[in-house]
């Protein structure tokens, strides 16, 4: 290499320094080929020179934006590769969110529910319009009504319903409990229910954080609303 050769490439040293290219690990560029580093560059850019016409040299400005070019290029990739890492810490970190889970139960659409631990059903009802009476009713598979609960006037808005101290029969039988939300002054309306059932597994597809719910399977956990012990 010619001594022109060598202060060429040190000048272009020092210019790619001031950028903030920085010089790709030997280990990296040995296992991928595909990488373009600074020494790649370097003889590239060495090349250029060399074989440039000499009526008609390659301007500053292209050389300087050439180089911008790819510190450019260069400051991506690195980027992309952190958001790699970050993408993966986050996913990580909602497993770890989702298992605080197990164990408690979560507020879900649907009107079908086990008792708890506590040998109670709760939920809550998504009523659309004021009403003088509102009545649930709790069934088990075969339609007979095991309870009904008379929660009076109500507005519009959610409303939530608790039964407490279920007999041992029903919470033994382990057998799902149906809920029926009806007004007295529109009984053929039918109205929207949410319940509380436990988490009984998590699971991640896709990136998706997914909830084994008791009596529903697999829910996206953002369709899980509340939770509570």
């Amino acid at each position: 290499m010619t001594e022109i050769n060598k202060a060429s490439q040190q000048s272009l040293q020092r210019i790619l320094d001031k950028i903030g290219v920085k010089k790709a690990d030997d280990n990296n560029v040995a296992n991928n080929k595909s990488t373009l580093g600074q020494e790649d560059f370097l003889k590239l850019m060495t090349t250029q020179l060399q074989n440039q016409d000499p009526f008609a040299p390659m301007e500053n400005g292209d050389f300087i934006a050439q180089m911008a070019q790819f510190s450019t290029v260069t400051g991506i990739t690195e980027m992309g590769n952190q958001m790699k890492d970050l993408n993966a810490k986050v996913d990580n970190f909602r497993i770890a969110t989702a298992s605080q889970y197990l164990g408690h139960s979560v507020l879900v659409p649907g009107n079908k529910v086990r008792p708890n631990d506590s040998s109670e059903v709760s939920g809550v009802i998504d009523l659309p319009t004021t009403t003088t009476k509102l009545q649930v009713f709790f069934q088990n598979q075969n339609g007979e009504i095991l309870n009904q609960i008379d929660l009076g006037a109500q507005s519009r808005g959610l409303i939530g319903f608790n039964w407490e101290n279920l007999p041992d029969e029903i919470k033994n039988n382990n057998e799902p409990i149906y809920i029926t939300a009806l007004m007295g002054d529109n009984p053929d309306m039918s109205l929207a229910t949410s319940v509380f059932s436990k988490v009984m597994g998590t699971s991640a597809e896709n990136n998706d954080l997914k909830l084994d719910v008791d009596g529903y399977g697999l829910i996206n956990a953002s369709e899980a609303v509340r939770f509570r012990d």
